[in-house]
This record gives structure tokens, sequence and C-alpha cells, in this order.
């Protein structure tokens, strides 16, 4: 477990100290104070990333947003993810793939019947299915037309590559050990199954765009469905517009667009169920915050079934609730390392150029000097304070913050809004009988990312029956 191993020294050393991992000098940054010295002080100088093994077989060579070192290829696909992939219009036109997803879920759960739901599976199927759909405009994962190609299979095998414990990663002179271990054949295997995947989503799309463009003879209400539909452009199609467009610095290979688009997935799929599974557990335990939360939402919504996303602005216990799930659990304890690109200064240290740095987002929550009573599941804290997580508070930095910080807040974060509140307001939760709160197991599965080890089951009633 990094992330409490890292907190269990920092407590002992300070709020920054430097390990020698291996053969990699890191530094260690567990303070709100100082990690506003790495993110905004010294940004620029720290934004380039160490090559991770196992990201650079997956990623194309680390061609995606993440991984990229700092440079004018990386300065290029972070500007076309803001501006074309993740503004706030395009965002918004996600809605539709959205609402669809939030309906999906409803009917999983009503399915139960009131029987024991195993709501972490439900959760998952939930955050694949958006990602699935805004990305590729199609879902996999249950009877989906690419079902037969083992999505499921390729994202689980990508996600143990990338969790994995990679010794050239640490130990760059022993890269070679890694061709006699069966690492870099289980690499290899992994990012040709989704290389396939992604060539025959890419195949789909351009037929897709011939189409289109070959029907000419079309009246004005078939032009007006095609125009809907272009308003809910998938990132395959947004980034295959952008490929044939013009003012690109550098152009855009298909190995590209794939690096970002497994990116995106990557990226979304396991932080928005994380949040929301995490956030479902909290609230089950905490039975005052559930009730006030719920009630916030039905006096919004009404007799309506399903919460809209206009709904949302006007539910701040419900952001207050996000927030508190955020700094309790963000789905990323330990941020993307950086590697700064020249000597820094911070704290009267001299950080050498090449030099790997750790943020440990565990270090803020845990923070007497940021928080009162800093483990308790308390929403009430953000409901007087300007407190975000945009990156602009460093007391809570789940997406990061500064030039590496996560294009994808807006996305991320009305995605895990529409789906708690509809989880509020559908329907009352309780435990099977005969279990207590204080028989959830809380233990955190590290990886990438860090989602509880148990499994969350419930019982779901319907409000509406």
């Amino acid at each position: 477990m990094p992330h409490l191993s890292l907190h269990r020294l920092s407590k002992a050393h300070g709020p920054i100290i430097h390990l020698t991992l291996g053969e990699i000098p890191t530094i260690v940054v567990s303070s709100s104070r100082l990690a506003r010295e790495v993110l905004r002080t010294h940004d620029l100088p720290m934004s380039s990333r160490p090559q991770m093994y196992s990201a650079f077989q997956l990623f194309y060579g680390c061609t995606d947003i993440a991984f990229s070192p700092y440079g004018p290829y990386w300065r290029q696909i972070r500007k076309l993810s803001i501006v074309e992939l993740l503004s706030a219009k395009r965002v918004e036109s996600y809605s539709i793939f959205r609402s669809a997803e939030v309906e999906r879920l409803v009917q999983r759960i009503e399915s139960s019947s009131g029987s024991n739901l195993n709501l972490s599976k439900a959760l998952g199927l939930y955050a694949n299915g958006v990602l699935c759909r805004a990305a590729f405009g199609k879902d996999f994962l249950e009877g989906g037309s690419m079902r037969g190609m083992g999505f499921r299979g390729c994202w689980r095998s990508t996600r143990n590559c990338l969790e994995g414990f990679s010794l050239r990663d640490f130990f760059p002179s022993l890269e070679w050990i890694n061709s006699v271990n069966g690492m870099k054949r289980r690499l290899k295997h992994t990012f040709m199954r989704f290389d396939v995947l992604f060539d025959e989503i890419i195949r789909d799309h351009l037929e897709r765009k011939e189409r289109i463009k070959g029907n000419s003879n079309i009246d004005d209400d078939e032009q007006d469905d095609k125009q809907d539909k272009m308003e809910a452009k998938d990132l395959v199609d947004v980034l295959l517009d952008v490929q044939n467009g013009t003012g690109l610095e550098m152009p855009l290979t298909m190995d590209n667009i794939k690096a970002v688009i497994l990116d995106m997935f990557a990226a979304g799929t396991d932080t928005t169920f994380i949040t929301l599974d995490w956030g479902m557990t909290e609230l089950i335990m905490n039975p005052r915050v559930m009730k006030k939360a719920q009630e916030e939402v039905r006096s919004r919504v009404g007799n309506r079934k399903f919460v809209l996303e206009s709904d949302l602005p006007h539910l701040p216990y419900l952001k207050a609730v996000i927030k508190e799930i955020f700094r309790l659990h963000p789905p990323a304890p330990l941020l993307v390392p950086r590697e700064s690109m020249e000597q820094v200064t911070i704290e009267g240290y001299q950080i050498p150029a090449k030099n790997k740095s750790v943020h440990q987002c565990m270090g803020n929550w845990k923070d007497p000097e940021s928080w009162e009573n800093p483990q308790v599941f308390e929403p009430e804290r953000f409901m007087n304070t300007s407190i975000d997580f945009k990156g602009q508070d460093f007391e809570l930095i789940p997406f990061g913050a500064g030039r590496r910080g996560c294009p994808a807040i807006t996305f991320g974060v009305v995605t895990i809004e529409i789906a708690l509140a509809q989880l509020l307001h559908g329907f009352d939760w309780e435990l099977p009988p005969g279990i207590v709160a204080e028989d959830l197991d809380m233990k955190e599965a590290f990886g990438i990312t860090m989602h509880r080890i148990q499994e969350l089951v419930v019982v779901a009633k319907s409000y509406f029956i």
C-alpha cells in the first residue's frame, strides 16, 4: 500500500522527503502548502513525466495526454482535449449518453426487486457504459455489437498491467529482465488486443462518415436528424475530424488517436466507479447525511422519476457530499508522478533535473492544519467555504492541478453527480438483513486507482412504489 507507507514516512520525516527508489531519485510531497509550491510556483519546470514501462508499451509510446513528456506534442494534444474533446459544449452534448446509462442503471437496480443487489457491479457497468458511448458511440458491455472482441477482458488486462510492478521503473539498467519474466510479452499481448479493437472502431467510424458524405439527396427532416447526430459526436468522431482539419502544428496519426482514446477511457472509467462506490458506502454508513441529501434531491425533483442535469446546479448539499468523497477517498491517492526538467528550489532544498516528484492526496486529507476532524465524513465542512477541487485549492486536488491537471474534470464530475443524484432520488437504501455498517470492510485495493476490496451489497427499495 504505497500511499499509506509514504504517509507514515511523511509523518515521521516531514511534508517533503527524498527517497531513492531503486535507481530513481524521488521527492514525495505530502502537504497542501508544498503541493502549491510544486504544482503552481514551479509548475512549468515540474511538468514533465517520468517514462513508465507499462504506459510506454500500452499507450503507443506515451503519445497520450497523461503519460506524454512535456513538449510540443503534449501541448498540442492537451489543447485539443480542452478545446475539442472536453469543452463545456462538448461535455453537454454527451448528456444523451449519460441519460441513457442512468436509465439502464435504474433498470438494473429495479430488477433486484428488494433482494440483495451488488451495487458495485451496477456502478461499474454504468461508468463503463458512459465512457464507451462517449468515446466510441456504442456499448460493448451488455450485448454490444463488439462484445465478441472481449472489450471487458481487454480493459482488465490493461488495468492489471498498469497496476503491476515493473522492475524497469525502479532499475532502468535492468530493463532486460522484463523480457525474461514475461512482462514484456504480457504487455505486447494486451496492446495487440486493444489495437485490433481500435482498428475496428476507427474503420466503422470512417465507413459511417463516407456513407453520410455520399448521401447528398436528403430532405430537410433528414438533414435536421443528421445535424442532431453531429451534435452528439463521440470522441473518435471528433479526433478524426481534427486529424483531417487544418491548423495542427504537428500531424495527428492513427496511433495518436488510439492513445488519446485509451487515455480517456482508462482515466474516466475507474475514477467514476470508485467515487460512486465509496460515496454510496459512506452514505449508507452515515444515515443522517443520506437522509439530508435525499431530502434535497427529492425536494428539487418532485414527482419526476428521473433527475435532469438542469437540476444539478440547485443541489448544493449533493455537491458538498461529492467534495467530501473526493477528500476522504481520492480515486488516485498518488497523482501521476511528475519529473523535473531543470533544477528548482522547494522549501530551501535543491531539486535537480530528472528527479521524480510524487504528490500524495492522502497527506492532504489527513492534515489537521487543513481540516477539523479530518477522518470524519462530514459534507457540512464544504457548505460555507469556497474550497473546490478544480485545481486552485491545494487542500483538495483529486484531479491534480496546474498544466498536468486532468482536463476531464467537467465530464467526470457531471457523470458522478447525475448518477448519485438519481440513486438518492429513486431509491431508499439499506444493508442486507443481519449486516450493520460496522461489518463493512473498508480496506483499499491499491493500484493506479484505489477502490474498496469488498464489493458493496445492499437492498434497494424504489421510492416510487
